[in-house]
This record gives structure tokens, sequence and C-alpha cells, in this order.
């Protein structure tokens, strides 16, 4: 199901009793931040919030302010439009192991996942929703009072006491690589400076970074377009682990069962989603430096002042009755951990198909993202644990994954109590461990040096010969099945 708009994501969230309505003031000044935390820290994720009426400095917003609609397991399928986020692994995964059909019913099956296919390639419309209100910025105006709506006519969150300022804190970025032309959707920060400038926080290993060294290196103007609300898909492909290369775009259209449609912006040599609610159209300058910062990250901590380029804003677009959507990130759990979960089931199928003696991979709340990961594998071999560590630590943001342990099977990896059981019962510290030294977060306070440093593998697997045990490894408890069978029969009768 794709939606033709934020707005018609947000009913469906109200027709579903998703959504809480705000209709009092409240200030964008940590006010919003701390009721939305207490909403993110209830059961199951609480619900999504529609403040109707926020405040920016103590002045009524234009435009209403959506948080953590994709904070629960329901909100996030139905931000993808399924019923349960697995049914869209099991597409990714059927497309991944397509063979020549046996059947009518295989054919047919293969037919549909072709169509979903065609719907993952963008159409090109010269006009959009996102159009319905064009405001451009010429240079002559920049020595002037605005007299045009600005960034600090949105309502951007000032989120937490120690921030620099406020940010965007749920933007798609788009840029494109000077050379190829490939266009990547990330999600970056942005601090807002004044009325016409931010910061940029793309971290030295993400794409968008990478497309900024070749413009900085041509010492051309880099076309940078920020959109903000549309389809949730859009949010999601943003911050899905795609591997490098695979246009975010493409995955939406996927992700969607429906084509999107892109549309060029005004000012700068980029397109972008025609239904989103808001259009940022601006460049970063090669050289420009400034201190980003500090922001409450969702490490938990703040993170520290930083040099990071500037993006001039050169025109806002938007949809009249725009809405305007908005996350914070904090001591977990918060809505990241829910679309953090989400990206994980999705593209489980793409780490069997490299491992395919892997299970099932967890991310815990605790881990904030990629801190700590477990995995569950059907072990055949010694040292096999470690080679799925290594493998791991090789693909894409896994990279980061500064804890990663290893169980078998049979342990409910979504079941920290159980892991945490199994890693200490099946270890011992100095055998079943291995440090190594790899990229680390840019986010991460905790390293020496930033970007840089070691990441802990555990083995809580049974052990085999070759593995350095010599004893003969122990059957795990577990009651007979015929006596847990009379044992619910008498139960359920009392007799």
């Amino acid at each position: 199901m794709a939606y033709d708009s934020f707005s018609a994501f947000v009913a469906a969230l109200e027709g579903a009793g998703e959504l809480k309505r705000i209709p009092f003031a409240v200030a964008t000044e940590l006010e919003i931040t701390e009721i939305a935390d207490r909403e993110m820290k209830s059961p199951g994720g609480g619900k999504a919030l529609l403040f109707e009426k926020p405040t920016v400095n103590g002045k009524a917003s234009s435009f209403p302010l959506a948080i953590n609609t994709m904070g629960s397991q329901r909100r996030m399928a139905m931000a993808l439009g399924v019923d349960h986020v697995d049914d869209l692994m099991r597409q990714m995964e059927l497309i991944l192991k397509a063979k020549p059909p046996t059947s009518l019913k295989h054919a047919w099956t293969l037919a549909m996942q072709g169509l979903d296919l065609l719907n993952a390639k963008p159409k090109h419309v010269r006009s959009g929703p996102c159009k319905e209100v064009v405001h451009k910025f010429s240079a002559a105006e920049a020595a002037k009072p605005p007299s045009l709506p600005t960034l600090l006519d949105l309502p951007i969150l000032q989120c937490w006491p120690q921030d620099g300022g406020r940010f965007i804190t749920l933007p798609c970025v788009h840029t494109r690589d000077p050379d190829t032309g490939e266009r990547n959707l990330g999600m970056y920060r942005l601090q807002i400076y004044d009325d016409r400038t931010t910061g940029m926080h793309w971290q030295v290993h993400k794409v968008g970074a990478r497309h900024g060294r070749r413009y900085y290196e041509k010492g051309e103007r880099m076309p940078v377009a920020v959109t903000l609300g549309g389809d949730p898909a859009y949010t999601f492909a943003a911050t899905a682990p795609l591997p490098d290369g695979l246009d975010e775009i493409l995955f939406a259209g996927f992700a969607r069962k429906k084509s999107v449609e892109l549309v060029k912006c005004e000012t700068v040599d980029l397109e972008v989603p025609a239904d989103v609610d808001f259009v940022l159209e601006g460049y970063v300058q090669p050289g420009e430096m400034r201190a980003e910062g500090p922001f409450g990250d969702h490490t938990g901590f703040y993170t520290p002042l930083d040099d990071y380029p500037v993006f001039h804003l050169t025109a806002i677009t938007h949809r009249k009755e725009a809405i305007y959507p908005a996350t914070i990130v904090g001591i977990p759990p918060m809505e990241d951990f829910y679309m953090g979960t989400a990206s994980v089931r999705v593209f489980l199928p793409v780490f069997k198909m490299n491992f395919p003696e892997i299970v099932d991979i967890a991310l815990p709340a605790e881990g904030v993202f990629h801190n700590l990961v477990f995995v569950s594998i059907r072990k055949q071999y010694a040292w096999q644990a470690f080679k799925i560590m290594h493998g791991l630590w090789g693909m894409g943001q896994m990279m980061f994954s500064k804890y990663i342990v290893v169980v078998d099977d049979d342990c409910d990896v979504h079941n920290t109590s159980e892991v945490l059981f199994r890693l200490c019962a099946n270890t011992d510290p100095q055998r079943d461990s291995t440090f190594i030294k790899n990229p680390t977060d840019a986010l991460d306070h905790a390293q020496s040096t930033a970007c840089i440093g070691s990441h802990l593998g555990i083995d809580a697997t049974r052990k085999l010969p070759g593995e350095g045990y010599h004893r003969t490894w122990p059957e795990l408890l577990k009651m007979d099945p015929a006596v847990k069978a009379r044992v619910d029969a008498l139960l359920a009768t009392g007799k």
C-alpha cells in the first residue's frame, strides 16, 4: 500500500487508533521532546502524536507537527503498507531466491514479484503537490530582512537542554555522484544556524560525504535537496542499510508497491518525490565548514561540537496543508529502535544469502542500533561463529557493530535474557572472544580516537572438536514433550 501524502499516513494511524492529537499550544523548545519521550517509553512505544499548535519562540507555527509515527511494531508495519514487517522480508526473500517456474502457481507468484520490481522504477512528472507553494531566495535577498517563510518559520525542535540549537531530525537528504550520476538518499541531521543556513551532518563513512568529497575535489558547488514528509517509505529507505550503489528511490518504490513520482527541483539540478510535504533546496560550498552540535543523540549522550559542511537554502517548496515530521533520539527505547529493528528484519534475507547458516539477527534497544548485535546460526564446524563475526563486520554499516554475540539456532535472539544466559553459560572469556580494529560510528564517544576503535566478538555457541574444548558438551535442560502435553491437558481440564 502506498500513501499519496504524509497526511494520508497520519489519517490512517488515527483511524487505527494509533494517534493522539495534542490540541493545545506546546513549545518546540524542549516541551515537545518531553511529551514525546514519555510516549515513546510507554509500553509498546505508545502512540503517534500530532501537535496541532506547535509554537516557535512563543509564536504559533503555520504547520502541525507529527512525531513517533513509526515508533511501534504496528505503526512501522503500517508505514510500509503491510500487516507485519516480516511480510516485506518474505517478499525480499522470494525475489532473492527466484528460480524458473515449475508450476502455474509458481509462475503467477514470479509474475507478481516482477510487477513489484516494475513498481520500483520511478516515474518523472512535471509537477506535484510539493510545489503547491514555492518560495525562492535570490542572492540579493540575503542581505535583506526575510520577507518570505524561511527555516525559522518551521516547527523545528530543540530536543535537549544542551543542544547547540534547533535540529531537523527526520530529513531525507538527496545528493548525486558528480561522476556517475547515481543518486543517494540518506538521513543526516541539520542544525539550524539562521533563516537560510544549516549544518549538514554527514559523517565521513556516509555516501553523502563521499559525494561531497568529489565535488570538493572538482571545486564545484554541490547541489543538495532535503525532503520532509510524503510516503513514510521514503524515510525508511533513507535509513535502510542498502548495499552501496543500490538506489534508495528504487527500494522505496518496491516497498510501497508503487512507482515514486519524481519532479525536478526549482533551483538545483536534482529530482525529489513529488508528493512530499516540504522540499528544502540548496547547495554545499566546497571548503566551507562550521561547528555543529552539541546534539543529544541516539547513544543517550550528547555528541560534541565538530566541523561539518554548511547547507545554504535557495528555495522552500511545500504542500498547502503540509505536516512537519519529526523524531527525537536519546536514551533507548525510542522510535529509532523500531525503525532499526524493521531494517534488520527486511534485510535479513540479504544476510542469509551471504551467510546461509544465519537463522536470525537482532539489534536490542540497549545497543542503540548497531552497537550490540545478536546472531543465531546453525553451527556445523569449528570456528564458524568467528567466520560470521568477521563477515558481518565487513558488510556496510555492520562495520560499526562494537559487540557481536553469536548463539546457536535454538536460542531466540529477540529474547535478550535468553541470549545473556547463553553468553554466561557457554563461554570461556579468553577462548571464545576476539578483538579487532575497525572503523567506528562517529557518534561513539567512548573511542579514544574519533571513528577508529576496537570491536569485540563473542562465541556463545556450543563448542565442537577443534575449538579448544576437551570435554563432552552437556545437554540443555528440556522437559519431555509428552509430559508437557499431559500437564497442559491436566491444567486445562482440572483432571
